[in-house]
Formats: C-alpha cells, sequence, structure tokens
C-alpha cells in the first residue's frame, strides 16, 4: 500500500502499513523512557509524556529530516533536575521555553551545519556510550523496591522476567528471518502482553512505573516574576539545554543521514527543536530532544517518511487521553527486550574492526568520549572534549609537517621554499628553518606551498623580518596567496608589507 504523503514542504513515497505500525512501536517504547525520564527529575510523569507529544508531533511535521523520532529526552532533562530542586518546577518550564529560543536563533542564523564538523572516531565513541547507557538503563528493570530498599529481583520474580525478555528478544531477532511485514518489535510487545494477560503472569507493567492517565496538555503561562534576577537564573540551565538538545539531536541526525544515505537538514531542525521547546514550556512538558533509541526502533522497523512520528505522537496523546488502562498492563519486559535490542543495533561493532587499522589518537578519541558519555551521561561535554581534542592532535600533526627547502641562485640570494601552514602550532618550527646569522645579504621566503594562517603567523614574519632588519639584510616574502597578503595587510600596524606586482609572482619586501 504506497502512495506519496504531502506534508507542506515535504513530499516523499511511503508505504502507509509500514509507517503506522513503526509509528506504534515507537509510542510503546517511547512512553516508558519518558515517564521514567519525568520521575528522574523530580516531575509528575505527565509532563514525561506531554513532551513526547509536543516534541514528536512539531518535529515530525517540520523537522529536518524524515525518520527522526524526537521525545523526552533523558540528555536534557539531566539539565533541569539542578533547576528543579531549587527553584521548582515553574522556573523548568520558563528555562524550556527559554531553550527552545536559543535554538531557533541557532537554526536562523544558519549554524546547525558545524555539527558536520565532529569527527569519526567522536561519533563511534559518542554511539557506543550511547548503546551502554541504553543497555545499562534496562537493568533497572530487574530491581524492586522491598521495605523502602531498592534491590535485585530474586527467584521466581527474577525467572519470569528473565524468561519475558529473552522471549522478547527471540521474536526481535527470529521474526524478520520469517516476514518483515509487522516490526518484529510491536509482535514482540504484543506476544508477551497476551501472554502475561492470558496466563496472568505476575510481572512488572508499565503501572508500576506511573499512571499515565490525564487530559489534553493545557495552557499556561510560566509563573515565574519576569525580572532580570529571574532571568540570570534560568538562562544558563536554557543555554546548557539547548546546547545538549541540538547536539545530541544533529549527531542522530547524522546518524540518520548514513544509515538511509540521505541528507538532512540541520538548520531546519534546530527550528523545530526550538519551537517545540517553547510550546513544552507553555504547555506543561519538560522538553526534549531527538531520541536516538526511538529514532532506531522507527528506522528498524522500516520507516523513512515523517508519518510514523505524527502516529506514534498522536497514539502517546491517545493513550493519555483513553488507553491509560489497557497501556498500563502492557509488561515492562517487553518493553525491557526491545530496548536492549535498540542497544545491541546501537553500537558501531564495526569500530572494533578497524581499530587495529585507525590512528593511535583517534583510538584514544573514541574510548574517551564513550567513556565521558557513560560515566557523566553528558552527551554534550562527551562530544565536546572529543572534538577540543581532535582539534588539538590536527593542529599538532600538521604543526609537524611544516618544513623549507633552502637553496642559494647564482645571484647569491638565498631560498626559503616553505611547505605547510604557517598558524599557532607550527610557529616554532618555522623559526627554526632559518639561519639568519649565516644568510647572504638578501633572502627570499616562497609561500608557494604554504599560507600564513592566522594571528600567530603574522607575528612569527613580523619577528623574523625584524631580527634580518638588526642584521642589516633584506627580506622578501614571494608568492603570498590573496587570502594572506589581505591578512598582512589588515595586520599592518604590527608588520608593513609593500607589494609588488611581478608578470610571475606577487613580492612583499621588508
Amino acid at each position: 500500500m504506497k502512495a506519496y504523503l504531502n506534508l507542506f514542504d515535504f513530499k516523499q513515497k511511503i508505504n502507509y502499513k509500514t509507517e503506522i505500525l513503526a509509528g506504534l512501536t515507537v509510542a510503546m517504547t517511547m512512553m516508558p523512557e519518558s515517564l521514567s525520564f519525568a520521575i528522574l527529575g523530580g516531575f509528575h510523569p505527565l509532563t514525561g509524556l506531554y513532551a513526547a507529544f509536543i516534541m514528536g508531533i512539531v518535529t515530525s511535521i517540520f523537522g529536518g529530516r524524515p525518520g527522526l523520532i524526537s521525545g523526552g529526552a533523558g540528555a536534557t532533562v539531566v539539565v533541569l533536575i539542578a533547576l528543579m530542586k531549587s527553584n521548582g518546577i515553574e522556573y523548568v518550564f520558563a528555562a524550556v521555553a527559554l531553550a527552545g529560543v536559543i535554538q531557533i536563533l541557532v537554526g536562523l542564523f544558519k549554524l546547525g551545519k558545524f555539527i558536520r564538523l565532529v569527527p569519526q572516531p567522536v561519533m563511534f565513541g559518542f554511539v557506543n556510550g550511547l548503546a551502554v547507557i541504553i543497555f545499562m538503563a534496562q537493568l533497572q528493570q530487574f530491581k524492586t523496591v522491598v521495605n523502602g530498599q531498592v534491590q535485585w529481583l530474586s527467584g521466581n520474580p527474577l525467572f519470569i522476567m528473565l524468561g519475558l525478555v529473552v522471549l522478547t528478544i527471540s521474536i526481535v531477532v527470529l521474526l524478520p528471518k520469517l516476514t518483515k511485514v509487522i516490526p518484529s518489535s510491536l509482535v514482540a510487545i504484543i506476544v508477551v502482553f497476551l501472554l502475561v494477560l492470558v496466563f496472568n503472569i505476575d510481572t512488572k507493567t508499565v503501572k508500576d512505573i506511573a499512571s499515565v492517565s490525564g487530559h489534553f496538555p493545557p495552557f499556561h503561562i510560566p509563573a515565574i516574576p519576569f525580572t532580570f534576577d529571574a532571568l540570570k537564573i534560568i538562562f544558563p540551565y536554557a543555554l546548557i539545554m539547548a546546547g545538549v538538545g541540538l547536539t545530541e539531536g544533529l549527531l542522530t541526525l547524522n546518524l540518520v543521514d548514513e544509515i538511509t544515505a540521505t541528507k538532512g537538514n540541520s538548520n531546519r531542525e534546530c527550528l523545530a527543536q526550538g519551537s517545540a521547546n517553547i510550546l513544552n514550556g507553555f504547555f506543561f512538558g519538560m522538553g526534549g530532544c531527538p531520541m536516538i533509541a526511538q529514532t532506531l526502533v522507527n528506522l528498524s522497523a522500516g520507516s523513512r517518511a515523517r508519518l510514523s512520528g505524527i502516529i506514534a505522537s498522536l497514539t502517546i496523546l491517545a493513550i493519555i487521553l483513553f488507553g491509560a488502562p489497557l497501556i498500563e498492563k502492557v509488561p515492562m519486559a517487553a518493553l525491557t527486550g526491545v530496548m536492549i535490542m535498540v542497544a545491541i543495533g546501537t553500537f558501531e561493532w564495526m569500530s572494533f574492526k578497524i581499530v587495529n587499522k585507525m590512528p593511535k589518537q583517534d583510538v584514544f578519541v573514541g574510548i574517551l568520549v564513550a567513556v565521558i558519555t557513560i560515566w557523566l551521561h553528558n552527551l554534550a561535554l562527551a562530544v565536546l572534549i572529543g572534538v577540543i581534542i581532535s582539534a588539538l592532535v590536527f593542529a599538532w600533526e600538521s604543526a609537524k609537517r611544516i618544513r623549507a627547502k633552502k637553496y642559494i641562485d647564482v645571484n647569491g640570494i638565498k631560498h626559503y621554499e616553505i611547505y605547510g601552514p604557517l598558524f599557532f602550532g607550527s610557529v616554532v618550527a618555522f623559526n627554526d628553518k632559518f639561519e639568519i646569522e649565516t644568510d647572504p645579504d638578501e633572502v627570499i621566503i616562497d609561500f608557494k606551498d604554504s599560507r600564513v594562517a592566522d594571528m600567530s603567523g603574522i607575528e612569527a614574519l613580523n619577528k623574523l623580518t625584524e631580527k634580518y632588519k638588526i642584521a642589516g639584510k633584506k627580506l622578501h616574502l614571494r608568492h603570498l596567496s590573496e587570502d594572506c597578503s589581505l591578512l598582512l595587510k589588515n595586520a599592518s600596524d604590527v608588520i608593513e608589507v609593500n607589494i609588488i606586482e611581478d608578470p610571475n609572482y606577487q613580492v612583499a619586501i621588508h
């Protein structure tokens, strides 16, 4: 059953049956996570479901690419826990709305493209760390509260839980070998649900986490004073939340790009995320961002269009309004099994195969990002540290590549032909190439295969010029590119440049 779906400016050939079933599966896996994250942050459980609905419906329609699923994510909730404890839920709603404004500004100024600067080793570490987090989170379902203390399950409850999880995983793994008409995750959830219902098996259900019954998200303005002092309180949290949401969201977008061999629109995704978070702040939602686990569930179910995200969002709303009594009976074992398979599918197993072929510094960066992701549960910080270290490694390697070819021509002029960029990292190596005391009276530095990249390079040329001037020798700069010449002209108060036009090259004389 294939047709064309046209939502606003988007048009894509889709399979309605696949999209609807994928949406239902996503809703089943998103709901317990949204509830868990809300409880983790100290919010009312419904704020998690409201966030799942609002984020999902807005980003599915207006977002940067089809197939991406957004909801109340743990990465953004963690940022708000301290604000919730210190100032209360109203300040949280205000911070979420302000974070949305910041995200819209990022989209309007088209800054989302810079996420593509994240190196591949950082992506490996991010994805592998996230896979471990998803898996470890499922272990919480094997715990229970006894006399106010959290304990691991034991005896029959443990065996029942393990058996149902293994059954779920088996269905998810084996069913695709027989048929791919229906998403295996959805079949697994239904089978385990019916098994528990028919045989009246005593096991943990969604109701044991929280009640999911409620009303349509009501409109309200966050009840905080509109003062500069209140802004000072919420702004840091809003800024961090916006950064975390965009980082995780755009990394997820890149991951979907790779899986589907298509290209999303990062700036459009920023605008959609920001709009959804503003609505969250005014409709009792805890905010959120794209969720990589649910996105992978969606893609593995065969979805490639926007409809599945819309169906998932509307399903969550229907559950809030009408379906709570039924959904609260769904066994957590079924959802746990599905999420374990998502964790296994998320992990980049290929990284083990190529680890011995990767540079040591890339292996280090990948492992470090994974460790920080697992240890701190802060995906944005992990990626930021990974990018900084990768940039420093690149700068160090580039600095080592600068070299000079030296020779004296028939006129007795010494030439230095420079290879590699002149920037802050290569200044020391650049200065070591010159033999000022023993050089002849006239020296030419040829930049045909080099370029002056920053202010440190300009300062290096300035100091080198001064040294040759003190030694009573004439220095020429040859073959400067247009941007290098412009850079030197802009720094005329630092270094005097006299460009002489020549049929073959440009020379700057000092």
